[in-house]
């Protein structure tokens, strides 16, 4: 029983830290419902006078049982910490005691069905930050069962009532619970399913007015509740550009917002210094070389150049990771390449694995015989080590979290080399960065916002009409915001001023129409170049932008001309807490902006604009997916891009 609390207790508390900062929404002041339990009985003192007829000849003491609980309940919550709880209860105190011997060498046992109808009110005590609870409180008991069971070798089962059982019972329980909430926020009936666990100590709770039997009892259940609460109207004041069509009749006064490109859109040519990282995954459990890198034959291989990896496509200005990780994923053959093109390059494979250095040197083995049977490289230019763990490692010490990611990304193959020809300064120690050139292009997108649409519309929809009165319908949509590709309402018109009027229907039925307008210019199908430049971080929360101030002063600053506009974007990956990536990604872009600007004022330049901003670790706007060790390294980045000057 003492294993069996302690786990339940876990369990509530557990639910505790990952629900206790959860923002809570209105509650009920008053709650319906029923529980169920197990009564966990625990039987001491004596007995051996059954009923007025039976005496039996040894003393039955200890006994133990689990039976049924069961209750309507109501609780009355004025706020979220005081609050009072009433079960009107089945409660069953039966238990079978342990075997005795008769004084004819007979074993006997003893069974009781002792079942009471149990009126408990009690004080509940709930907080303000989570939904834990404590509750205390006198039971009164009604007996409505007193059986026995005797049996007795050589003898003839009896059964009958026991006598002398106190017809009411005054005792005390204590517990703890855990409200669960099912509904959702914006819910007016709320659901709660309550597990809970109670205490009920023996004083009080001696069933028979003679010997000294005595019951204690633990219960552990579920509860599940029902209340309901009144929602408020939310008031929104529309902006000023928004034109009411239709004056609808509604709870909520529904902002409807449009926004298309803010001007011509262009067709850009990026050159990018994408950095190569120095690393090989490997999936766990397996030493080979997973099969979503590139690998290929000897006859393959002799053909491979590294510059067929250059030219990109994309069509999107953000969409980085398709290209580029096919780029990282043909890591080897790039290496291979080099080593074959410097025949005086040498290079060292550190293997790592949680599973200990025969492993992980075995992943630095399949690294070294594909490079030797692929590429022909000699065996002598590669020194292979394995250890438990690689350096720098990924975690924090003592860390508690994302151990499963962080396992992912330290089960790998490092490459290390003093060899100019393979590295360079990009990103701190890594492989000598790889030149692509990629066309892209951005999507010009019709942008329609229906505040709180998600919330208390069932769906909407919006009619677009140009000025010769065609109308194109969109939708239904059920959430906040939806985009629409401007190629879509323009067609073949080169641009066009266009009236958007939304409609919904309430989740109460109530027709809602809002309306407003839009002008739209088809892209500018024309060329333009930038630059585009990554730095790229190890797992180590304390290294600063200021280590590659080198890097950003000599290679990037000399590329930002007169009236250029640079935009630097900082990111993460998704371990550690939101608040902290958001603010990390944001000291990272300012520390690299402050680096140019001292740059470019130093060469007496200026006029430069500059947008800069931490994207944290936001998965819209993530360069990569985290899915990989490989995304989530790619997205420790600042990545600064020179905006396209127009030729």
């Amino acid at each position: 029983m003492q294993k069996l609390t302690i786990c339940l207790m876990m369990a509530v508390f557990a639910c505790t830290t990952a629900m206790g900062q959860t923002t809570q929404p209105l509650q009920p002041t008053w709650w319906f419902g029923v529980s169920g339990a197990a009564n966990f009985n625990f039987y001491d003192g004596s007995t051996q006078r059954l009923d007025n007829s039976l005496f039996v000849p040894t003393v039955f003491h200890k006994a133990k049982g689990i039976k049924p609980y069961g209750s309507l309940l109501v609780e009355y919550r004025p706020g979220r910490i005081w609050g009072f709880m009433l079960n009107v209860a089945y409660d069953a105190r039966g238990a079978k005691f342990d075997g005795v011997e008769a004084p004819c060498n007979c074993p006997a046992t003893l069974q009781t069905d002792i079942d009471y109808v149990a009126i408990e009110p009690s004080l509940r005590l709930g907080f303000k930050s989570n939904n834990l609870f404590f509750f205390a409180g006198p039971r009164v008991a009604f007996d409505v069962n007193r059986r026995y069971f005797y049996t007795q070798l050589k003898q003839p089962n009896t059964s009958g009532d026991l006598s002398a059982i106190k017809s009411t019972q005054l005792s005390g329980q204590v517990g703890v619970g855990y409200d669960i909430m099912l509904s959702s926020a914006a819910a007016t009936t709320k659901v709660s399913l309550s597990p809970f666990v109670s205490y009920h100590p023996y004083f009080g709770q001696e069933p028979r007015s003679i010997e000294t039997l005595n019951i204690t009892t633990f219960r552990a259940g579920v509860a599940l509740k029902f209340g309901a609460v009144h929602k408020a109207a939310v008031v929104v004041v529309p902006p000023p550009v928004v034109v009411p069509v239709v004056a609808a009749v509604a709870v909520h006064d529904f902002v409807f917002t449009v926004h298309g490109p803010s001007g011509p859109m262009v067709k850009n040519q990026v050159s990018e210094t994408l950095p190569l990282l120095n690393t090989v995954f490997f999936d766990e459990g397996s030493a080979q070389i997973p099969s979503r890198y590139v690998v290929l034959t000897s006859d393959q291989a002799s053909a491979f150049r590294e510059n067929q990896l250059q030219n990109q496509e994309s069509e999107s200005m953000s969409s980085r990771s398709a290209g580029q990780l096919i780029v990282y994923h043909n890591v080897l053959n790039i290496l291979g390449d080099r080593m074959r093109a410097n025949p005086g390059a040498t290079i060292t494979l550190d293997g790592s694995s949680a599973k200990g250095p025969q492993e992980a040197r075995a992943s630095a083995e399949a690294v070294k015989l594909y490079l030797v049977n692929v590429f022909g490289i000699s065996a002598s230019r590669i020194v292979v080590h394995g250890s438990f763990k690689a350096v720098p490692s990924s975690g924090q010490p003592g860390g508690k979290t994302d151990l499963a990611l962080f396992a992912d990304e330290n089960r790998r193959v490092d490459i290390e080399t003093t060899s100019p020809e393979l590295i360079a300064e990009v990103g701190g120690g890594m492989m000598r960065p790889v030149q692509l050139t990629e066309t892209q292009m951005a999507p010009a997108e019709v942008v329609l916002n229906v505040d709180s649409a998600k919330l208390l519309l069932k769906s909407w929809s919006v009619d677009v009409t140009d000025s010769k009165g065609t109308v194109q319908h969109f939708g239904p949509f059920m959430s906040d915001q939806q985009g629409i590709p401007q190629s879509a309402i323009l067609g073949n018109s080169p641009d066009g001023d266009y009236t958007l009027v939304m409609t919904g229907e309430t989740n109460t039925g109530t027709s809602v129409t809002k309306g407003t307008s839009i002008h739209l210019v088809h892209p500018d199908l024309s060329v333009q170049k930038g630059f585009r430049y990554s730095v790229v971080f190890d797992f180590d929360r304390f290294k600063t932008v200021a280590e590659y101030k080198n890097f950003l002063t000599t290679v990037v600053a000399p590329l930002i001309v007169e009236g250029a506009t640079v935009t630097i974007h900082g990111h993460t990956d998704i371990t550690g807490s939101v608040d902290y990536n958001q603010k990390l990604s944001e000291s990272r872009a300012q520390d690299a902006q402050k680096i140019l600007v001292a740059a470019i004022a130093n060469s007496g330049r200026d006029h430069v604009t500059f947008a800069t901003s931490g994207m944290g670790e936001d998965p819209t706007h993530a360069p990569f997916d985290n899915a990989l060790p490989e995304g989530r390294f790619y997205n420790r980045t600042v990545i600064i891009d020179i905006a396209p000057v127009k030729q």
